[in-house]
Formats: structure tokens, C-alpha cells, sequence
């Protein structure tokens, strides 16, 4: 009997490619830029933006397993419509090679200036 190979190998939750980042979502409409400052529990962090603003980001439901975050990850955040000024929900979180392309190809200048300060 011929054994079968096994082409497909099943990979860890954390297992990608870490020199390709693949297609990068970029925020469009009124989404930006964030960095996670802390985590608060719940499926809420506090975030600053690319306006310079500080919001409560949110996890939404339907994403509240499939996202985890950490101080200090880039991550795409869409203000509410109804105190847009202090609340958001967190809708992308970036892998770090992703990161790294954000930043040779200009995306992040806005959110790291404003990080300095």
C-alpha cells in the first residue's frame, strides 16, 4: 500500500508566513489607525488614533474570539456615530510584518507623530 503524503499540514493558531503580508487592509469611510494603550477588560481597550483622540474601543460580537489585541498593536478602529469623540469599535488588528509595510509605504506617519507627543 502506498502511503498518502500529506501536502496540506495543519498550522498553529500563530503559524503565517512571516516575509509575505499578503494583502494589507487599509481603513477607508471613516475608520483610522490606533494603537492599543491598555486593555480594560470586557472586550475593551483604550485606544489612541490617528485624529489624536483617545477612545474606548470595543470589540464587536461577532468578532470578540477571532481578534485579541495587546498594548501597543496597530489596529483599525471606526468611531461610533453617537460619541464618535470618546467610543469606537476595533475592527482589524495588524500582524507585525504588516505593520512593517504600513510604515515603509507611509500609512502610519499621522499615528506615529502624534505618538510622540
Amino acid at each position: 500500500m502506498v502511503q498518502s503524503k500529506k501536502k496540506n499540514k495543519k498550522r498553529g493558531r500563530h503559524a503565517y508566513d512571516k516575509t509575505d503580508e499578503g494583502k494589507v487592509r487599509l481603513p477607508k469611510g471613516n475608520e483610522m489607525f490606533g494603537i492599543v494603550d491598555t486593555r480594560l477588560g470586557m472586550g475593551k481597550s483604550r485606544i489612541r488614533c490617528a485624529d489624536g483622540k483617545e477612545r474606548l474601543g470595543r470589540i464587536p460580537g461577532a468578532l470578540k474570539r477571532r481578534l485579541w489585541v495587546r498594548p501597543g498593536n496597530i489596529v483599525i478602529i471606526e468611531p461610533w456615530e453617537y460619541e464618535g469623540d470618546r467610543k469606537g469599535n476595533i475592527l482589524f488588528n495588524y500582524k507585525p510584518i504588516q505593520v512593517k509595510w504600513l510604515k515603509e509605504k507611509g500609512h502610519l506617519k499621522d499615528l506615529l507623530e502624534a505618538e510622540e507627543f
